[in-house]
């Protein structure tokens, strides 16, 4: 019984973090290129009180063994990096990957982030930047002031009317990234990641390349949360919290009504 009050209280622990994992889905669901998070569990390990195979008094092998088992844990908190619906915002600056690929973004110590939040804007000098101003890397643009009919095509280029020239100006080339393992990046908020050694080093090429998503212009890629299935999850893990609390509850009963036996 007493083993019963710790595996119960493992399941409790893991529910709250299940909870707590599906409150921050829930929580980003308006949330420009956000990822819902997925929690994992494991089982702990057992106590073997017979193992399977060995023979009895008699000599007969005994088919099926005794194990107790020692609860659960959660062993993982995936990403998953399926797409989010398309919003049409008929902004020009802002752009959604469809397909396959992260935005590259310099960061003011140096590191290299990635990002499905397409949101871009312009900084005092005409930078193209994030919405928290950082550039996109690994190419600088700039839009020129007297710029009009920005325009940004499947393939990452920019482009613009400047007065005074008869034809459309390139102003730049935006790069995708790609990772073998894109569960294994860090998240470090502000609809950023960065690189593991999980992950893999990205594969840099244009969009539209075979194995990448193409850009589509005045679009933006919203969270991939569905509120149902995660109110779906969260009443199953609440369900589960609730049932585990019983068990340790039982279990206190039983060891209250022992303690409680006279001779």
């Amino acid at each position: 019984m007493i083993s019963a009050l710790w595996t119960a209280a493992t399941g409790m622990n893991g529910q709250q973090t299940n909870i707590d994992v599906i409150s921050n889905n829930l929580a980003n669901v308006n949330t420009t290129g956000f990822k819902k998070s997925r929690a994992s569990f494991q089982d702990l390990m057992y106590h073997n009180l017979k193992q399977p195979g060995t023979t009895n008094a008699q000599g007969a092998e005994i088919p099926v063994g005794i194990e107790i088992g020692h609860g659960s844990k959660i062993s993982a908190t995936q990403k998953i990096f399926t797409e989010g619906d398309m919003q049409n915002t008929e902004g020009a600056l802002d752009i959604v990957i469809k397909g396959d690929g992260f935005l590259q973004v310099l960061l003011p110590n140096g590191e290299i982030a990635y990002t499905r939040d397409g949101s871009l804007s312009q900084d005092s000098t005409g930078r193209l930047v994030t919405s928290d101003g950082y550039p996109i890397y690994p190419e600088e643009i700039y839009i020129p002031e007297d710029a009009s009919d920005i325009s940004i095509t499947s393939d990452g280029t920019v482009s613009a009317e400047i007065d005074g020239q008869d034809e459309a100006e390139q102003l730049g080339q935006i790069e995708l990234a790609r990772f073998s393992n894109p569960a294994g990046l860090n998240s470090i908020g502000n609809n950023l990641y960065t690189a593991t050694v999980a992950s893999g080093d990205p594969v840099v090429n244009t969009p539209g390349s075979a194995g990448y998503g193409s850009i589509e212009q005045n679009f933006l890629e919203m969270s991939n949360v569905k509120v149902v299935e995660e109110m779906v999850n969260m009443i199953a893990a609440q369900r589960a919290y609730e049932v585990n609390s019983k068990a340790i509850q039982a279990a206190d009963d039983m060891l209250s009504t022992a303690n409680q036996l006279k001779r």
